[in-house]
């Protein structure tokens, strides 16, 4: 079970939002770097980073400082998502080191997209499904499609790609636990890992989901717990390489 740290970039900037809302943000840092380089020392073994202007926008817009963090941490994984919607931003980031491309809203505008990014770029594109009551949201959570999650899954795993981040945008943000029984129902459905993203904000959220790494959740991304302090980074690791038995 992997906990990977989130980094936010909104304007040049670290935050967090809540709910996916990008006018309730928080911001932790004006430094990125700083807050890369926390994590790394802090035991990160990959760092999730999001372009928040990009997902809206479309196309990158932190891509510069994502370069400088990769740049920094060549010995740590890094998996990169929001605004990524053509072939030349996803050649763009895995040459500057980037090891995962994380498409969201275009895997749902265009699924053929996704398939065609798995034969181009094998082993290196992750879909991000973001859902509010099942149904999977675009364009920065602006938006909510007639899809669900469980749909789409079985799609993209057919089409290759290398796990699923599921998202539940109600609890991201809100420090009000992680959803286990949803991303552990989607987990069952497929046979490529689950990564669960949202609410993730006690040892307890931890436990509950070594509970159900065999049903293929292989991965928490956590976020506003770390830069709140409520979540110690080392010691929530620590917890699920015991439960587990595993240090990816």
């Amino acid at each position: 079970m992997l906990l990977i740290p989130a980094i936010d970039l909104k304007d040049g900037r670290c935050v967090r939002l809540r709910q996916g809302d990008m006018n309730d943000e928080t911001v932790f840092s004006d430094d990125p770097l700083a807050v890369a380089a926390q994590w790394v020392k802090a035991g990160g073994r990959r760092l999730h980073l999001v372009d928040l202007n990009g997902a809206v926008r479309g196309h990158p817009v932190n891509a510069e400082i994502i370069r400088s963090i990769v740049k920094a941490h060549p010995e740590v994984p890094v998996q990169v998502g929001g605004g990524i919607r053509d072939f030349d931003t996803i050649q763009a980031y895995l040459d500057v080191g980037v090891e995962y491309v994380i498409i969201g809203t275009q895997a749902v505008r265009a699924p053929h997209f996704v398939h065609d990014a798995c034969l181009e770029f094998p082993g290196r594109i992750i879909v991000g499904l973001d859902a509010r009551d099942g149904k999977v949201a675009t364009d920065g959570w602006s938006k909510l499609s007639k899809h669900s999650a469980v749909e789409l899954a079985k799609r993209f795993e057919q089409a290759g790609v290398e796990a699923i981040i599921f998202t539940d945008i109600g609890r991201d943000g809100m420090m009000g636990g992680v959803n286990v029984e949803a991303t552990q129902q989607l987990a069952q459905q497929i046979n490529i890992p689950v990564i669960a993203s949202g609410g993730v904000s006690s040892l307890d959220d931890v436990r509950r989901l070594c509970e159900a790494a065999e049903d293929g959740i292989a991965g928490a991304i956590v976020g506003r717990a770390l830069y709140e302090g409520s979540l110690d980074l080392a010691e929530a690791q620590r917890l699920a390489d015991s439960l587990t038995g595993s240090k990816n």
